[in-house]
């Protein structure tokens, strides 16, 4: 399922990994901050060369999250175990009065990875005049993306970068072919911005590059980077996040193997120290937008010159 971090939502981190994430992101950041060559001069380069001199930070507070199945899900995700529908509003207690301008459609999967898109389509046809939604659909047939898509603005759809991955965390039988066939269908259709989330199997960095250049071929123009949260109540509880210095090369991999799209830092990732370091460490390797920003990542931008613009909805209603 696609994550959900609004401003208020509970965070859940690690306190066993605290001081080695402190040590390590001392580490980093001292490296990113004295660089002027290498790949973080060429990251910053790449940037300057294809974007404009702006930056944007986005506080979702008017997209409202809904879930079309409540808290139900087939797959029971080692890194999410449902957790993460609790934090969404379910599609029978949403109403067409509220004040919301946008609506993530999201929600649990059966167990092929595919969200029932196709249940309660006239509640969110009720909420679609006037606002914009972005469906998160997962592993979809082409018969219910038709189905849906007069009420589809965008689709948030997660790229796994191997079978095992896939095995492992989803308990899916699929493959990163099979993952960009379906972001092909998807893109028949609607808009898709992909989401790639650094670290997805047990905090390892495994096949994020895979991902990364099958979406360069691809020709992607934006993509939304994710770090894992070893999250309470999971499987991946008692994990460690990604090591920040290898979330900093997939980073700069990103921008430099995809210097014209637009990239944005999601949502979802780890808080505390290690945020703190990945929020600056994400600005300076050139990412466009970054979701709830730490302080440091407005301070960092300010040195770097870059123009502070902010919105207010989720990041993929771009």
């Amino acid at each position: 399922m696609l994550y959900w971090r609004g401003v208020n939502s509970q965070c859940y981190g690690n306190d066993a990994v605290t001081a080695y994430h402190l040590a390590e992101a001392t580490a980093c950041l001292t490296v990113a901050r004295s660089a002027r060559s290498g790949r973080w001069g060429e990251a910053l380069d790449a940037r300057r060369a294809h974007h404009p001199n702006t930056i944007r930070f986005d506080r979702p507070t008017r997209t409202q999250p809904v879930s079309l199945t409540g808290t139900q899900c087939a797959l029971d995700c080692a890194h999410c175990g449902g957790h993460y529908l609790e934090h969404m509003r379910p599609i029978w207690e949403v109403s067409p009065r509220e004040h919301a301008s946008s609506y993530l459609i999201s929600g649990g999967c059966d167990a092929h990875g595919r969200v029932p898109v196709t249940s309660h389509l006239e509640q969110v046809a009720r909420l679609h005049p006037g606002r914009r939604l972005n469906w998160h659909v997962g592993m979809v047939d082409e018969a219910d993306m038709a189905a849906i898509a007069p009420l589809v603005d965008v689709i948030s759809f997660d790229i796994v970068g191997d079978a095992e991955t896939a095995r492992e965390v989803y308990g899916l039988d699929a493959d990163l072919d099979d993952y960009m066939e379906t972001l092909a269908l998807l893109e028949r259709y609607a808009p898709v911005v992909p989401h790639l989330t650094l670290g997805l199997f047990g905090g390892q960095i495994r096949a994020e590059r895979q991902a990364l250049s099958a979406l360069a071929a691809h020709g992607v123009e934006r993509l939304i980077l994710l770090v894992l949260i070893p999250t309470e109540g999971t499987r991946y509880a008692e994990c460690a996040p990604p090591p920040l210095d290898q979330v900093a090369e997939v980073l700069l991999d990103a921008r430099l193997m995809l210097p014209s799209a637009k990239l944005y830092l999601g949502c979802m990732r780890p808080f505390g120290a290690y945020r703190q370091a990945l929020d600056e460490l994400a600005v300076r390797a050139g990412a466009n937008v970054i979701v709830n920003p730490c302080r440091a990542a407005q301070t960092t931008a300010e040195e770097l010159g870059l123009e502070i613009l902010w919105g207010d909805e989720c990041c993929g209603l771009d």
